[in-house]
């Protein structure tokens, strides 16, 4: 077996530990997790993200030759981690909108966010890995997921104030057709046995709309990070790192989600320079440290602009 390969299964037997130890050890009972607990959690995964980056920066981790490769290789891990860490917050609008559609107990929220990420993990490895192929083998590939990226980020910012309703969903209508419904919580259950017929219960609904939502930002993600680097090692660990946050993000944030209403502009116009920087690749390529900047610019002005035209906002 060659380095690449034991890279790829150290890296995944990385997450599948860290996984195990958040649902088997430190998330065994369902409770509500608290601010203070999901910022700690928050901390960790931003912290381990960083250490890695700091081992592919100093070539410790990638097998990349070369001190300028390993560097390159870093900044395109930090510049990545960010982009995806950033699209995540738009993820949390969407999930606080469905826990209280549905009114999903506090209880259960981590549970269904801890399967829902597994599930981003899959989709988003299998997302990875064919957008990467689709580039090498059709470079104009690139044009369109370019093209693609400036279209979303126009409608994200006209679609800012439309509202959501996952009970017209296709899917959730689809799901109900093929599959009985049980129009209740059972506890943690996904799944109940009534009159001898197994019926999924309203908590499964609630994660089979979870992985429908992370899908379609998926779609969207997946090129705004191709656009920095093709690498699938890269795309892959800096996603990883960016989804195992975000259900602790999740339960930081959603108190104060009212706090980030103009971050939606810093998102869209992210998404607007990606997708530019895919359409005149072949015209002028972006310099990795550039490109970092600008997106960390984008960011923390939306950010900032928004903290302080909500500061006299109620929740």
């Amino acid at each position: 077996m060659n380095d690449n390969s034991l890279l790829w299964l150290g890296f995944n037997a990385f997450v599948l530990l860290m996984l195990a130890l958040d649902l088997g050890v430190f998330h065994r009972k369902s409770h509500v997790v608290g601010i203070k607990e999901a910022l700690a959690w928050s901390g960790v995964w931003i912290a381990l993200a960083l250490v890695f980056n700091g081992l592919i920066y100093f070539g410790i981790v990638g097998g990349y030759e070369g001190a300028e490769l390993q560097k390159q290789k870093g900044m395109e891990f930090l510049t990545g981690y960010l982009i995806e860490k950033s699209l995540s917050i738009d993820n949390i609008f969407v999930f606080l909108l469905i826990f209280t559609f549905f009114k999903v107990p506090q209880l259960y929220q981590h549970k269904v966010l801890f399967w829902g990420i597994i599930g981003a993990l899959v989709m988003r490895a299998i997302f990875i890995f064919a957008g990467v192929a689709l580039i090498e083998k059709f470079h104009w590939i690139i044009y369109v997921f370019g093209v693609f990226l400036i279209i979303t980020g126009i409608n994200m910012v006209r679609n800012k104030n439309k509202q959501l309703d996952p009970e017209k969903s296709l899917v959730i209508k689809g799901f109900r057709k093929i599959f009985p419904v049980h129009n209740s919580y059972d506890g943690s259950k996904f799944f109940v046995t009534l009159n001898g017929k197994r019926h999924a219960t309203l908590l499964f609904v609630v994660l089979v709309f979870i992985e429908f939502t992370d899908l379609i930002f998926a779609v969207d993600s997946i090129p705004a990070i191709l656009a920095i680097t093709p690498d699938p090692f890269i795309v892959y660990t800096s996603n990883v790192f960016a989804i195992l946050g975000l259900r602790s993000l999740y339960f930081a944030l959603a108190g104060i989600m009212h706090r980030f209403a103009y971050l939606v502009y810093g998102l869209a116009a992210v998404l607007v320079f990606v997708g530019l920087k895919m359409v005149f690749v072949d015209v002028y390529k972006i310099p990795v440290q550039y490109s970092l900047l600008v997106i960390a610019i984008l960011l923390a002005a939306s950010i900032f602009y928004s903290i302080y035209k909500t500061r006299k906002t109620k929740a």
